[in-house]
């Protein structure tokens, strides 16, 4: 008392509570050398001392010391001296569990924990044990800064620490004396307060360790009272239950279950996403939502069970801005961003794209771009060159500019998975979506004026986002939508489009040399053929595109990704879609590969290439055609992400050959040349006929089959059984199929080719004549590379799944000889 009055007085008068510190710090020193004793015959000193005076001497005068020092740069030395003596007198006291003096050790603890983070490494994992032993204190203000305390000891790890102290936490019992704890709070009467710090704890384990999480989800007592607390308590318990929720979700078993039997917990995660809920609930409902659509799957689960709600909440959080004037700015765009992130589900299709479009995504989309759209309109006549100005003044103005990736990513998977005849339901509506066009033209012409100049910050972002945007819409199985973007875009760069695309050329054919190739370049290098890859899709310009050594420079590009060994996803310059701690937190969880594989700039580079071989002639890459075609195989031998092998096929097209040929799966070939294991001979008008197997055409081609082949109940699909086959045996009722003289026979032989080998070589009247019989064989695979289509994203290689046919639905085909398989 007397030396805060002193230490009023000097400050009245001027002072520096600065000067103090030395006095205090040797204070400190000397109350520790009180309690320091020799261990044994060793020069080694310990603190030990069961003196209660001297303990609370000690703890007053570190509190003194670390008031007074808070924020000062001689802190650091000072308090470096006698570290090592101040942790070991607190482990020490803490260890005495003497009522009279714990709670005042463990508020230093918080202290000097929370103020000298960084400096405490080496010491923390010493708090730990003896905060663990008291967290059960009967004093319950103990056990709640007890909690305190620990929870910020194990927030302020480092990494490469964290197994070392997951075995302290086990060994400490940790873990489960916070689940007891939390489990008897309905029964006893205790603070809130109490309750809140102890889940804040159990969130901060199960964040940092995945061995608790399944642990902790299994406890259905615990489950049980964390959400009947979270429907009756306050704003910061149910902040800290939905933590605790996000945190579990994190192990994809949990996950699952969650949503498996997930009505609680959803309805309870929705109601928090609500506009009439505080921002910091509906922030942390959007996190946990983040979590438990983290897949695709999951994202099916969720959609199935509560689509309209969520989609709704999405929307609410997404207008946040307009609604939240006189709010916290960084609440608010915390929100925002958090709404954005979850409406990233837009990548995979589903039910779900409908109800965006129903509750106008497209207007919330535009209203995070242009802060004043709806005015501007009702003022201007909007022709096509004023609706370009009124994009460009709005983007100029930097609103919300750090959403703009997001923006783009959401609009672009729109379109993507938009249905062939989706059109606009209102003019409003339209108008809408021709803005947000020409908003991503307009960025796409700014990343090329630029020079791509890709920098270490949010231009990254923006740039690739936006560019890749315009791509997508371009190839959006919407008709209306592909053909919008191709006008909108051919206005935008009517002025100086051919100005941009030599600079384009150029800044490709500079990046590809090999003095500039690596991985410093490879976002840079990705942005400028997302802009190639776009300008080819527009006719006027498309001459200049295939002109020079186009194609060759995408070949080499090609070729070095292969043989470099070093991949640079779209991960890692794609911050706004990836950067997540949450990715780096999972647990129990195998990510399926992206649709474009690992490799941003090979996927591109194959993409550029098929669309420069589409548009060019065989003049045009006759001098690297062996090599272009070399390199094209070695992607399908050695690639199997599905986008850049769908890419590789389709160039091979052009070079008459359809499908995967690959020199290390030769598909079914040599069944093919077995005569010993036929069951089914193919009779062609001309008394020509092929030995084949049925079970190979039931799963490949099962038009090929006649009904009488399967069971009565049976259906075919494109390749394989439909599961609800009775499983009973099925006589073989034929041994031959006839074909009328309207089958060709050589275009037949080709498609068998292309069932048992995988691919097809086919000049290109046979190619016609293929192309016919694979749609009435309805063999989509082999159709789409027929018409020389680049497929939609995320269409899948065809596979041959034999998991039925050769199971009990498929006991009908029992005879033939598994050799074939061999």
């Amino acid at each position: 008392m007397g030396s805060s009055k002193r230490r009023a007085a000097d400050n009245s008068r001027g002072g520096s509570s600065t000067d103090h510190l030395p006095t205090l710090h040797q204070r400190l020193k000397h109350a520790l050398s009180l309690g320091t004793t020799r261990v044994s015959d060793d020069k080694e000193r310990k603190w030990k001392c069961t003196d209660l005076e001297i303990q609370k001497h000690v703890v007053r005068s570190l509190a003194a010391f670390l008031d007074s020092s808070s924020g000062h740069a001689s802190t650091h030395r000072l308090l470096k001296d006698s570290l090592a003596d101040i942790v070991e007198a607190l482990v020490w006291i803490l260890h005495c569990k003497s009522e009279a003096i714990v709670g005042m050790a463990v508020n230093v603890v918080v202290k000097l924990v929370s103020s000298n983070s960084s400096m405490m490494q080496l010491y923390l994992t010493d708090l730990i044990n003896p905060l663990s032993s008291l967290l059960c204190s009967n004093n319950l203000e103990v056990a709640t800064s007890c909690a305190t305390a620990l929870n910020m000891v194990l927030s302020n790890l480092s990494v490469k620490r964290e197994k070392q102290v997951w075995e302290i936490v086990k060994e400490a019992k940790t873990l489960i004396q916070i689940i007891r704890i939390i489990r008897e709070f309905p029964g006893v009467t205790q603070p809130i307060e109490n309750f809140q710090e102890m889940v804040s704890l159990l969130y901060t384990i199960l964040w940092q360790w995945p061995p608790s999480r399944y642990f902790v989800w299994k406890d259905t007592i615990l489950i049980k009272v964390l959400e009947d607390s979270h429907i009756k308590s306050h704003l910061s318990t149910k902040v800290a239950v939905l933590k605790l929720c996000s945190a579990l979700a994190l192990c994809n078993k949990v996950a699952k279950e969650l949503l498996g039997n997930g009505e609680t917990i959803l309805t309870m995660m929705v109601s928090c996403m609500d506009v009439s809920e505080p921002l910091a609930v509906r922030i942390e409902g959007f996190r946990l939502a983040q979590h438990l659509v983290a897949d695709e799957q999951r994202c099916i689960k969720m959609t199935s069970l509560c689509s309209g709600p969520l989609i709704k909440a999405i929307i609410g959080g997404m207008r946040v801005w307009r609604l939240g004037s006189g709010k916290g700015v960084n609440d608010l765009v915390s929100l925002l961003d958090e709404a954005c992130r979850l409406a990233l589900i837009t990548r995979w299709p589903g039910e779900h794209h409908n109800h965006f479009w129903e509750q106008g995504i497209d207007k919330v989309l535009l209203d995070l771009l242009l802060e004043n759209f709806d005015k501007q309109a009702s003022e201007h006549t909007l022709t096509p060159q004023a609706r370009i100005s009124i994009a460009q003044q709005g983007l100029d103005t930097n609103f919300l500019i750090a959403l703009r990736p997001y923006i783009w990513e959401i609009f672009g998977w729109l379109a993507v998975h938009c249905r062939k005849d989706f059109r606009p339901s209102t003019d409003r509506t339209e108008l809408y979506i021709d803005m947000l066009i020409t908003c991503a033209c307009l960025s796409f012409v700014e990343a090329i004026c630029k020079g791509c100049q890709i920098s270490e910050n949010d231009d990254t972002s923006r740039s690739e986002s936006s560019s890749r945007a315009v791509l997508v819409m371009m190839h959006s199985s919407s008709t209306y939508i592909a053909s919008k973007v191709r006008l909108i875009l051919s206005g935008v760069l009517e002025i100086k489009g051919n100005e941009c695309l030599k600079r384009l050329l150029y800044l490709l054919d500079y990046g590809s040399s090999a003095n500039n190739f690596g991985s410093a370049n490879i976002p840079k290098t990705v942005v400028e053929l997302v802009c190639l890859i776009c300008y080819s899709g527009l006719p006027e310009y498309q001459k200049n595109v295939t002109r020079g050594d186009g194609i060759r420079t995408l070949v080499t590009s090609i070729r070095r990704c292969l043989s470099n060994g070093v991949c640079t996803s779209r991960r890692s310059f794609a911050l706004h879609f990836y950067h997540n701690v949450f990715y780096e937190r999972t647990c129990c969880w195998m990510t399926a590969e992206e649709w474009e594989g690992k490799d941003a700039l090979l996927f591109y580079s194959l993409w550029g290439l098929a669309e420069l071989v589409q548009h060019s002639s065989d003049t045009d890459h006759s001098h690297i055609k062996s090599n272009l075609i070399k390199t094209v195989q070695e992607v399908l031998d050695n690639v199997s992400a599905p986008g850049p092998r769908w890419l590789a096929a389709n160039i091979l097209s052009y070079f008459g050959v359809y499908g995967f040929p690959n020199k290390h799966d030769k598909g079914f070939g040599r069944a093919l040349e077995d005569k010993e294991h036929t069951d089914l001979q193919l009779l062609f008008a001309n008394g020509e006929s092929v030995s084949v197997h049925k079970i190979i055409l039931a799963v490949q081609c099962p038009s090929l089959l006649p009904p009488e082949q399967f069971p009565r109940s049976a259906k075919t699909t494109d390749n394989f059984l439909v599961k609800d086959v009775p499983r009973k045996c099925c006589p073989m009722l034929r041994k031959e199929v006839r074909f009328s003289a309207r089958v060709d026979q050589q275009a037949l032989l080709k498609l068998l080719d292309y069932v048992y080998f995988g691919y097809v070589e086919a000049g290109e009247d046979l190619a016609r004549k293929l192309k016919t019989l694979a749609k009435s064989c309805n063999m989509q695979p082999l159709y789409l590379m027929l018409c020389r289509k680049i497929p939609q994203w995320g269409t899948p290689i065809p596979s041959s799944d034999f998991t039925d046919a050769l199971g009990p639905l498929g006991f009908q085909f029992a005879c033939l000889s598994l050799s074939l398989f061999a």
